[in-house]
């Protein structure tokens, strides 16, 4: 006779059997990897990119085998793209989760915010976002561009072009400041003049006072520096709409918001890491795949998602490399090894920062990006000296 506990015992086996299946290995057996990223905020334009890059590496490390003979899982978290919403995302993944390392695109202010919890539960993070540099912890690297990497093929194609005078308008905060400041010395010694600077919140979606004083000021090139997607939409949306000459170059835009922004970022110049019109086997094949898995859901691969395909490969070379998930040991791995994918290769063994072959790229009225000039090997610069 089959008895109620005997029923329980059984639905308790095929519960786990659907289970494994579903997961393909116990949590014992399994490298868990954070993703924390603006799902929500001003990030969101973009962040669904960053997480369909990461979901495409894992696939395809687990279908070759896994690291070190596990299965990779993801843990996707939502930080609002700001400091509060990072550090509610941290606790979870990095204290709740307790997941062996993260892989994000984020802004500044989350990473800014989430540093302490990385310290505290001693986790290898690798910061995928191009951003305004120097940001130096003990377990972190960075594989985005940097200043150093961006600003000046703008501004010298500008200068060629003849321009003098510019205009700098950026979010408030750690990004949009440092960015621009680098700019301005950039500008000035060169020779060039700033006639404006100007910030707005990270949240700011009217810019009329700013599009004003450039008006004024009448530039000759207008360098923007903005958080994420959103705002990059809405500046660059009421730029146009004013109906200004001046040359734009965009510091943050991405190939996937100049997609969605269509003829309204039209003309915009912009430096980046990667562009989906690199010719490369490497890139035709990664396009290729991502095509495969996503079809029509597929969001535009571009500066702030490729990075994170990349560094999930890097954290398997550098686990493979070391023999084991410790912290230490992988810290100690991931400025040893390197990865050629779409990107090409990427080494973050310059003062945990990447040498990277960067682009400079013109926007078109259907939001594609025309690569202009390639810059190889470009050094990120004195960033985290030991």
């Amino acid at each position: 006779m089959i008895t109620r506990r005997s029923q329980l015992a059984t639905f308790a086996s095929v519960l786990l059997a659907i289970t494994m299946a579903a997961g393909g290995a116990s949590a014992q057996e399994q490298i868990v990897i954070g993703v924390p990223t603006g799902l929500s905020g001003a990030n969101s334009v973009v962040a669904p990119s960053v997480v369909q890059s990461a979901e495409l590496a894992v696939e395809e490390i687990n279908k070759a085998g896994g690291i070190l003979g596990k299965t990779v899982r993801l843990e996707v978290a939502d930080d609002g793209s700001g400091a509060a919403g990072a550090q509610k995302a941290f606790d979870y993944l990095v204290l709740q989760k307790k997941v062996n390392a993260l892989i994000s695109m984020e802004t500044s202010a989350a990473r800014n915010a989430a540093l302490p919890i990385v310290s505290r539960g001693k986790v290898p993070y690798i910061y995928t976002s191009l951003y305004e540099g120097r940001s130096c912890n003990k377990y972190l690297f960075a594989n985005g561009a940097v200043p150093e990497q961006m600003v000046a093929p703008i501004v010298d194609q500008f200068m060629t072009d003849g321009a003098k005078k510019f205009f700098l308008v950026g979010s408030d905060y750690a990004f949009g400041r440092g960015m621009l400041t680098f700019t301005r010395q950039y500008i000035e010694s060169k020779g060039g003049t700033v006639v404006g600077d100007e910030y707005q919140p990270m949240d700011a979606t009217d810019w009329t006072a700013i599009i004003s004083k450039m008006r004024s000021a009448t530039p000759d090139a207008v360098i923007m520096s903005t958080a994420g997607g959103a705002p990059n939409v809405t500046l660059t949306k009421q730029f146009k709409a004013a109906g200004l000459s001046a040359k734009v170059g965009n510091l943050s835009i991405d190939e996937g918001t100049a997609k969605t922004m269509g003829a309204d970022a039209a003309g915009t110049f912009i430096t980046a890491s990667y562009l989906t019109g690199i010719d490369s086997e490497a890139n035709k094949e990664f396009l290729a795949n991502m095509k495969a898995k996503f079809g029509a859901d597929l969001r535009t691969p571009n500066d702030l998602s490729v990075p994170e395909y990349d560094a999930v490969y890097l954290y398997k070379a550098a686990v493979e490399k070391a023999g084991s998930t410790k912290p230490d040991d992988v810290i100690a791995a991931l400025e040893q090894v390197s990865f050629t994918g779409p990107r090409g290769t990427v080494s973050m063994n310059h003062q945990r920062h990447a040498p990277l072959t960067m682009f400079l790229g013109e926007v078109q009225s259907d939001g594609s990006v025309t690569i202009i000039k390639k810059f190889d090997n470009v050094s990120p610069g004195e960033q985290c000296p030991k």
